[in-house]
C-alpha cells in the first residue's frame, strides 16, 4: 500500500489523462444525443478510446514491473512496449475508423440541425480538462527531455506512456477545435453535412497520430539501443583501462524504459593473468553501474580484435 502514492506520482500523466477523458466522454455522448452532432459523437468515441488507452498503459506498466524468472530471465519490462503498440492499433482502428465512418454516414444522410448550445458548453469544458491534462503531460515531458528538441526526445524516449499521452492530448485539442468549427459552420450555413466532414477530419488526424505512435512503439518492441551518451560513457570507462588494448564493440538494448542490457567485446593485453582479468571485469562492472544506474545486465567478453565484429564508438 505504501507504493500507491509513489506510483500515482510517477504516473500522474496517465491518471490525469484518464480522469479527464472519462468525464469528457460522458459529457460528449450526452451532448451528441441531445444535439445530434456527428462530430460531437466522434469526439465522444475519441475520448472513450483515449480512456481505454490509459487503462491499457497502466496495465502494461503493472505487468512490466514483474520480477525476472526462468521463463523471462531479463524481466517483463518490454511488455509495456507491447501494450503501447496495442494502443496505437486501437487509436487507428477504433478512434479513426469510427470517426471517419460516422462522418461519412452524416454526410450521406444529414440529420436535421438542433440547438447547438449544449455542444458549445461541453466543448468548453472539454478544452479546459484536456488542456489541463495536456499541460501536465508537457511539463513532465519537458522535465525529461532536457536540452534535446521535442522530436529528438520523442525518438530517443524509451517510455511510451509519456509521449503517447502527449500525442493523444494534442490530437484531442485539435479535434475539439475542429468539432467546434464543424458545429458552428453547420448552423451558420444551414448545412449539416459540414459536421460530418469535421468528423472525417478528426478521424484523419487520429489515423496520422496512430501511425506515428505505431512506428515508435514498433521500434521499442523490436529493441532499441540506449542513448548514444550512455554508450559513449561506457566506452570511455573501457578506454581508460591500460589492460584493454582495444574495444571491439559496446552493444546495448532496452529491456524496459529504465533497464538496459549491455554486451561488450574487448581485446585484453596478452600478458594479463586470468585472476587479474576477473578482478578487472568486476571493477569495470561496478564503475559502469555507478555511472549508469539503469544497467541491469553487463556481459564483458575478452576477444581478440582480429576475430571480433568491430563497431565504431558514437560521435
Amino acid at each position: 500500500m505504501a507504493d500507491l502514492p509513489r506510483r500515482f506520482r510517477e504516473n500522474i500523466v496517465l491518471y490525469g489523462a484518464l480522469f479527464a477523458n472519462v468525464g469528457i466522454a460522458i459529457a460528449k455522448f450526452v451532448a451528441a444525443a441531445i444535439s445530434g452532432s456527428s462530430s460531437m459523437l466522434t469526439e465522444g468515441v475519441h475520448s472513450l478510446v483515449d480512456s481505454g488507452n490509459q487503462i491499457l498503459l497502466l496495465y502494461g506498466q503493472a505487468k512490466a514491473r514483474r520480477p525476472a524468472d526462468a521463463t523471462h530471465p531479463f524481466g517483463y519490462g518490454r511488455e509495456l512496449y507491447f501494450w503501447a503498440f496495442v494502443v496505437a492499433i486501437l487509436i487507428f482502428a477504433v478512434g479513426a475508423g469510427v470517426s471517419i465512418y460516422e462522418g461519412w454516414l452524416h454526410v450521406a444522410e444529414p440529420e436535421p440541425l438542433r440547438d447547438p448550445t449544449i455542444n458549445y458548453v461541453v466543448l468548453a469544458v472539454a478544452v479546459l480538462l484536456e488542456g489541463t491534462s495536456w499541460a501536465i503531460a508537457v511539463r513532465e515531458f519537458n522535465d525529461k527531455r532536457g536540452s534535446s528538441s521535442w522530436w529528438q526526445s520523442i525518438r530517443r524516449s524509451k517510455d511510451p506512456a509519456g509521449f503517447i499521452v502527449l500525442f493523444e492530448d494534442s490530437a484531442a485539442l485539435i479535434g475539439l477545435g475542429i468539432a467546434g468549427i464543424g458545429v458552428w459552420a453547420s448552423h451558420h450555413y444551414a448545412d449539416p453535412r459540414i459536421d460530418g466532414f469535421a468528423s472525417i477530419a478528426i478521424g484523419l488526424i487520429l489515423a496520422g497520430v496512430a501511425i506515428l505512435l505505431a512506428r515508435e512503439a514498433k521500434g521499442l518492441l523490436i529493441g532499441e539501443s540506449a542513448d548514444p551518451a550512455i554508450i559513449s560513457a561506457l566506452w570511455a570507462i573501457l578506454n581508460k583501462r591500460p589492460q584493454i588494448s582495444a574495444v571491439n564493440h559496446v552493444r546495448t538494448i532496452h529491456t524496459a524504459p529504465d533497464a538496459v542490457f549491455v554486451a561488450i567485446s574487448a581485446d585484453f593485453v596478452d600478458d594479463l593473468p586470468m585472476g587479474d582479468a576477473e578482478r578487472l571485469i568486476e571493477e569495470i562492472e561496478r564503475e559502469m553501474k555507478a555511472c549508469v544506474p539503469d544497467l541491469t545486465s553487463i556481459y564483458i567478453r575478452p576477444e581478440k580484435q582480429a576475430d571480433a565484429v568491430q563497431q565504431k564508438p558514437p560521435v
